[in-house]
Order: structure tokens, then C-alpha cells, then sequence
């Protein structure tokens, strides 16, 4: 999401929708109905702490609209936790699971907590609690939530461990991101980028780029930025040459082995000073002479200051709103081949899908069948936004918010509910 200087991410995320509602002439009462969540949830839940006293937390959860299936999203704990952050990714959320068709709708939750202040039993606890606060209201028909932010497979396995708890029963499909032995599915830590390379290789088809012969920059190394530099060079046979975080970067026009960038990160806490590599900027990255720039750390880093300056014929966003509003316009002006982030990085919540579907069907999958499913997914997405954006000659991510506010639309008619 992006950040205006006066706008919070869940008014950004409105006009986003309004543009697409204008595009598609969308029925008035639709779109009063798409501009806010269906449900809010806030609640406040004691914990035990390890010295003795209780402390008061504060916890949320957003259902933004279930007319195509229950709600889906993660969970995040983290300080600066606000309900318009909440409700811009739930809106966000149900975009992202339309464009890649799957029958969910969006949600989202977090708790107002700063988890590196916890040990593992108050985290525990804090997981515990925060279920039992809003258990009611959710359940693998009704509502799924994930990791996000600060929270990590244990944490889900404490969730659903609670949540079975409170309806006396093992509930696998409640919550998907879960350890493998608890119900998680196998490919789910490389979906993001797995699925941000499918939507690649099909752009490259679409602009006839040869990927065999293709340079890429990375810009975050973290697990998304990590996979796709590692994905890229075997699945697409790409020459990696610059990779950065946000300590510094480093380039080398001869490639980049995604293997060594993640030691030297895993051991210096960087990828700069990287063997045999130039240092470079995260700006300076930005602006590389590459085929493919694959943003992969965080918002608002292509901004109306930068974005002529962008070379790569590919914009690959992994990370969530790392474009403004302005830089969409410049980029599409300079024919730049741009891959919106809720397509671009949806592999995530398809292999959570897959998670889910496993967990209620009790028969788990091999590792080659959820990456067959998860390119098909992918795949079929890219192609639906694609063609959306050339029959109506509009930027990729007008045409990919275009894609999936007409199926939430049509789910919604059909329903009964307009």
C-alpha cells in the first residue's frame, strides 16, 4: 500500500477500488458495498506474563467480504498494529484471492505487541488468547487465518491447537502457514516467489524476452528475494547480477550465486561486501541496466522521482506496493512491463489455499503436484489481467483490480446481495 502524505493505507486502498468501479461502471450500490468491510472486529484479552502481572492487549480482525467463500489472511503482531492497516489488507486480500480464483474471500488480524519484547511462552499465551477472543468468529468454513508480520508456523500451531481446543475436535484447516507434521503443506516456504517467477516467464513470452539470456536485480533478500534469485536461474536460466537489503547491495556483472548472497546474509547479517562483487545502493539498484528488476523489500520505493530512470524492461513486484500511483503512470507511459504485486506475489495465499484444501480433504500432496497446480494457477491469472489490460487499454494493475472486483461483483449479484 501506498502512504500518502495525508491519506492512511485504508483510504489509498478505497481509491484504488474507485478507480477500477469507474472502469468496469460499476453499480452504485456494489460499489458502497466493496468500499467497506462486511465485518470489524476489536478485542481486548488478558495475558499472564512470566513475572506474575496481566497485561491488557488490544487484537483485531477484519472480514472484508465473503461472497466468493470464507475469509483468508494473515495475522500480525506488531507495535504499530492500527484497524486501517487491518482493513486496507483485508480489502487487499480479497482482490488478491479474486485475481487468482480461489474461492475465498479477504481477512485480516493482528495484535497491538511487540513480539521481540515477549519470550516464548508470553508469545505462546498471546496466540492462545488472542484465538479464544475471536474464536467465534472464525473456523475453516468461515474464516482462515495465516502468518504474517512477526508470526511464524509455531505461532499457528498454538492457534490451532487453541481453536481445536475450544470446539473439542482436531480443526487442521482452521489456520493454514502450520508446521508440515500439523497439516502444512509441502512448497508453501518458496510460493511467493515461485509463483512471482511463473507470472515472469509468462511476461517474458508476452514482450519476447529470452529469460536464458536475461540479467536480474533483486532489490530485499529476504525470503521472497532469497527464492526468487535461487528460482530465477533454475527455472528460467537468468544471470542474477545484483542483489541488496537494507544494510546495502551488491553487483556483479558476471552473476550473482543466490547461494553465497544467502550465506553472507545468514552470517554478516548483509549481502553487502559479498566476494568478488562491486558495492551498490538500493537506489542505485533500482536504476540498473537489467531485463528483469524483481522489488522485493518494501513500499514506496519506485516513486515519481525514480521512475524514469527505471531500465528493466520487467518490473516484477514481490513485495507489496513497492510502486506509487505516480511511478504506475510514468512506468506504463515508458512501456514498461509491469507485474502488480497482488498477482505478482499471490503464490503465497494459493499454496495456503492448497493448505486448507488438504487439510479438509485429509490427503496431503507431493511437492511436484503443488508446484503443477500452483503454475497453472498462476498462469491462467497472469493471462486474465494481461488480456483485461490490452482489450482495455489500461495499466496492469487498473486490470488486475478490474479482474477481481468484477468476479467479487458477479458473486455478490448472484448471491442476492444487490
Amino acid at each position: 500500500m501506498t502512504n500518502g502524505p495525508t491519506l492512511n493505507p485504508f483510504e489509498i486502498s478505497q481509491r484504488q477500488l474507485d478507480k477500477a468501479a469507474e472502469k468496469l461502471s460499476l453499480d452504485p450500490q456494489v460499489h458502497a458495498l466493496l468500499r467497506e468491510p462486511m465485518r470489524t472486529l476489536q478485542v481486548q484479552f488478558p495475558v499472564k506474563m512470566d513475572d506474575g502481572t496481566t497485561k491488557v492487549f488490544t487484537g483485531f480482525r477484519v472480514q472484508y467480504n465473503d461472497a466468493r467463500g470464507p475469509t483468508k489472511g494473515g495475522i500480525r503482531f506488531h507495535p504499530e498494529e492500527t484497524i486501517d492497516t487491518v482493513k486496507a489488507l483485508a480489502a487487499w486480500m480479497t482482490w488478491k484471492c479474486a485475481v487468482v480464483d480461489i474461492p475465498y474471500g479477504g481477512g485480516k488480524g493482528g495484535v497491538i505487541c511487540n513480539p521481540k519484547e515477549l519470550s516464548t511462552s508470553e508469545l505462546e499465551r498471546l496466540a492462545r488468547g488472542y484465538i479464544r477472543a475471536i474464536g467465534r468468529f472464525i473456523g475453516p468454513a468461515r474464516d482462515i487465518p495465516a502468518p504474517d508480520v512477526y508470526t511464524t508456523p509455531q505461532i499457528m500451531a498454538w492457534m490451532m491447537d487453541e481453536y481445536s481446543k475450544l470446539v473439542g475436535y482436531n480443526t487442521p484447516g482452521v489456520i493454514t502457514g502450520k508446521p508440515i507434521p500439523l497439516g502444512g503443506s509441502l512448497g508453501r516456504g518458496d510460493a511467493t516467489a515461485r509463483g512471482a517467477v511463473y507470472t515472469i516467464l509468462e511476461a517474458a513470452k508476452v514482450i519476447g524476452l529470452d529469460l536464458k539470456n536475461a540479467t536480474v536485480a533483486i532489490q530485499g533478500y529476504g525470503n521472497a528475494g532469497y527464492f526468487a534469485a535461487k528460482l530465477m536461474r533454475e527455472i528460467a536460466g537468468s544471470k542474477v547480477v545484483a542483489v541488496s537489503d537494507s544494510r546495502g547491495g551488491a553487483y556483479s556483472p558476471d552473476g550473482i550465486d543466490p547461494e553465497a548472497a544467502f550465506e553472507q546474509k545468514r552470517s554478516t547479517g548483509s549481502v553487502a561486501g559479498l566476494a568478488g562483487t562491486k558495492p551498490i545502493s538500493n537506489a542505485e539498484l533500482l536504476e540498473l541496466d537489467v531485463d528483469v528488476l524483481i522489488p522485493a523489500a518494501i513500499e514506496n520505493v519506485i516513486t515519481e522521482k525514480n521512475a524514469e530512470s527505471v531500465k528493466a524492461k520487467i518490473i516484477a513486484e514481490a513485495a507489496n506496493g513497492p510502486t506509487t500511483p505516480e511511478a504506475d503512470e510514468i512506468l506504463y507511459r515508458n512501456g514498461k512491463y509491469l507485474i502488480p504485486d497482488f498477482l505478482c506475489n499471490a503464490g503465497g495465499v494459493t499454496v495456503s489455499y492448497f493448505e486448507w484444501v488438504q487439510n479438509i480433504g485429509g490427503y496431503y500432496w507431493s511437492l511436484e503436484e503443488v508446484h503443477e497446480r500452483l503454475r497453472a494457477k498462476m498462469t491462467k491469472a497472469f493471462h486474465d489481467v494481461h488480456e483485461m489490460a490490452q482489450q482495455n487499454d489500461v495499466d496492469n494493475r487498473t486490470a488486475a483490480y478490474m479482474v477481481s472486483v468484477q468476479r467479487v461483483a458477479e458473486a455478490m449479484r448472484l448471491r442476492g446481495w444487490v
